[in-house]
């Protein structure tokens, strides 16, 4: 299901009307402009100009939550080409990977320059809308792309909407035996993969545009943000990083705590600590807070 996120631009309100841009470079300077906030993306580069035989600027550069390269392309309207434009750059960025790196050194440091995800760069197109053949045309590509919707509301919110949203590797999504409520899963490996495995389950159901990011510290779960993060199991516990406000959140020791400005894997403030499967029904509402603030 396609969700609408609103974010508060400048300007009193007049009128709550629904109206697209009256030109692409508004969207684009507005969404380069809070990049993080909407995307979760950090923002690198606009109207980078690619070196190659036939040319062409990319709208914007940036690097995702998980370090993965991003591309986002802007059209006013709705333009059938706008993904194969966003492919074309794609397959330039992966086949000249020293440029990227070298970007994201003169930006971000030699840090993140070193840890950039190459298996898995993104293509973020948004539009003022996509044809049914878009939506198709995505799931034939072995390629993370996601369609994105966009609409001024009135003069003082701007809303995002995920049209499509697929995944260039993604895992199949395992089902896996129950097992019963609160039966404590101690140091058994066996029964801590099983209760990851649960997770994992629980966490891609939340909705249809639910991908996964394999990262050697934990694997991401993300629709345009991520929304939760999950380390390997621990001997005795599986931690899971979410992006829900832990200011909202009613702290239980030894199940919820609040890490934010502390060092961790992954993304999110919000740290849970699951050791049962019954630990994973109690945190059921945090789950789906997480998603929806995504």
């Amino acid at each position: 299901m396609a969700v609408l996120k609103l974010f508060k631009t400048a300007g009193g309100v007049k009128e709550i009307s629904a109206h697209l841009a009256e030109v692409e470079a508004d969207v684009q300077d507005l969404v380069e402009a809070h990049m993080e906030a909407m995307l979760g993306v950090t923002f690198l580069a606009s109207e980078y100009v690619i070196d190659c035989v036939d040319g062409g600027r990319i709208d914007s550069l940036g690097l995702d939550e998980n370090g993965a390269p991003v591309i986002v392309e802007y059209k006013r309207g709705t333009d059938a080409g706008v993904i194969n434009q966003g492919l074309y750059y794609m397959a330039w960025l992966t086949n000249h990977k020293d440029a990227f790196r070298n970007l994201v050194r003169d930006r971000l440091g030699a840090t993140a320059a070193s840890q950039i995800l190459w298996s898995a760069p993104r293509l973020i197109c948004v539009a003022g809308d996509f044809t049914r053949y878009d939506a198709h045309a995505v799931r034939e590509h072995r390629r993370s792309i996601d369609l994105v919707r966009y609409r001024y509301f009135g003069s003082d919110h701007f809303g995002l909407e995920t049209v499509a949203s697929v995944a260039g590797h993604s895992a199949p999504v395992k089902r896996v035996r129950r097992r019963a409520a609160g039966v404590p899963v101690r140091d058994q490996a066996g029964a801590m993969a099983e209760l990851a495995q649960a997770v994992d389950e629980v966490l891609v159901g939340l909705g249809d545009a639910v991908t996964r990011v394999q990262r050697k510290q934990y694997r991401a779960y993300r629709r345009l943000r991520n929304f939760a993060s999950v380390c390997p199991p621990q001997q005795t516990k599986l931690l899971v990083y979410l992006k829900a406000d832990p200011k909202e959140v009613d702290l239980v020791p030894g199940f919820t705590r609040d890490v934010t400005g502390l060092g961790h894997h992954g993304t999110g403030d919000l740290e849970l600590q699951l050791r049962t499967e019954r630990d994973l029904e109690r945190a059921g509402d945090l789950l789906r807070l997480s998603y929806a603030a995504a």
